[in-house]
């Protein structure tokens, strides 16, 4: 009788230090930075080797649940398994009635992995004796099994959370980096001289946008000033409007004819993305000698020009850049401009923007703003805060520029 007594005892200690052993092994393999494959295949190898567990499926949610290891399992009949359902209905070690959940007939027992209240995980086992489950050896074992489990399932858990928080910052820094260099697209000093000064506004959607203005001094007596907007938001629309930047400040040196500007920045956006995006483009020429403003409008918002005492739309045009081989109809328009006078150029990102009633801004708002001011320190600061509060309660759903002229005597 000792003896026996003696056997079990050793058995039981030796079955301890195997566990033991085993945690250890897996605790040097996370240490380790051991993949997941050498993380499952010791879980695999104590499933199938020391425990004698011949049927078995771990289930791992990572974004949806996949299984991530088995042994000895029809798979045709995992593709309707509803393991969903199973990690709701059983919270807890406990047998799995197949009954109640269809395509379970190949398992026994469910072993949920749970960190922090979130299930991570999901282990199937079937008794590979046929031995009724009470009196099973895998009884004695869920604890372990499911102890086993965890520890891997979670250590992969932490792996993949902390690639995923690496490559966040990883974005974030990149972003960051075409942030800057998109606001080194943006000129640096805004006209301000006796006969013309220009202010703006730009706040991109997200870290970088596909909106753009631009001022360019053509000669002492003519300014350029455009502003557009590419269809879409993110980096693609940002990259999509430095390279046509880059390309209408070169255009524009060799030719200050904005129909024929037009023409040829048409093609370029088409080269660029073959149809796939398209830009609007409000651009002016001011000629302070004359007195003079040429304005070509691509399908952008139209200008507000407070002439006067006198309110204009620009929008004599086209339509927009990058749809057609061959523009429509191509138009300019040339007005005198009288002193004190003052434009104001947007994208549909302010004029979009939202009242608590849901109304939009639109061009009668903004026109009304610009009918207001008396300068266009004035008209900025008006509208800037028009904008602030509109943004207070709907929020930004695309970017919001503008650039605003005063035309001195």
């Amino acid at each position: 009788m000792g003896s026996d007594r003696e056997s079990r005892v050793k058995g039981r200690l030796a079955l301890s230090n195997s566990k033991l052993n085993t945690i250890l092994e897996i605790t040097d393999a996370i240490n380790d930075n051991s993949s997941s494959e050498e993380l499952y295949g010791i879980l695999q190898s104590v499933l199938t080797s020391q425990l004698q567990i011949g049927r078995f499926v771990l289930y791992v949610y990572e974004n949806e649940w996949k299984p991530a290891l088995s042994q000895k399992v029809d798979k045709r009949k995992l593709k309707g398994l509803p393991i969903e359902s199973i990690v709701e209905a059983y919270p807890e070690i406990s047998t799995l009635s197949s009954s109640e959940v269809k395509g379970s007939e190949q398992f026994d027992i469910v072993v949920p992995v749970y960190h922090k209240e979130k299930p991570l995980a999901c282990l199937l086992l079937a008794d590979i004796e046929d031995e009724r489950i009470e009196i099973s050896p895998i009884i004695k074992h869920l604890k372990f099994i499911q102890t086993m489990a965890n520890i891997i399932v979670v250590a992969l858990e932490n792996k993949r959370l902390t690639k995923e928080y690496i490559k966040q910052i990883e974005v974030k820094k990149e972003l960051e980096l075409a942030q800057n260099m998109q606001s080194l697209l943006f000129p640096r000093e805004l006209p301000k001289d006796k006969d013309l000064e220009v202010e703006a506004y730009y706040e991109p959607h997200s870290e970088v946008g596909g909106d753009y203005y631009d001022v360019i001094e053509l000669d002492e007596h003519r300014t350029a000033i455009c502003i557009a907007d590419v269809s879409g938001k993110g980096m693609s629309a940002a990259l999509l409007m430095a390279n046509f930047q880059a390309n209408l400040r070169a255009l524009i040196n060799v030719t200050d004819d904005l129909e024929a500007l037009i023409e040829m920045s048409n093609q370029k956006v088409i080269d660029s993305v073959h149809y796939e995006k398209f830009i609007t483009l409000f651009i002016a020429i001011y000629d302070r000698k004359k007195k003079e403003l040429s304005y070509l409008n691509a399908g952008h918002q139209p200008a507000i020009l407070k002439n006067g005492n006198k309110f204009q739309l620009l929008n004599k045009g086209c339509t927009v850049l990058g749809m057609f081989d061959e523009l429509p109809k191509v138009e300019s328009g040339t007005i005198k401009i009288n002193a004190k006078s003052l434009l104001l150029g947007f994208t549909d990102g302010i004029s979009e923007l939202e009242d608590e009633k849901g109304e939009q801004l639109e061009v009668e708002g903004l026109q009304a703003i610009v009918e207001k001011a008396k300068d266009l320190k004035s008209l900025k600061s008006s509208l800037i805060k028009r904008v602030d509060q509109l943004k207070a309660g709907s929020g930004i759903n695309d970017d919001i520029t503008f650039v605003a002229l005063s035309f001195l005597p």
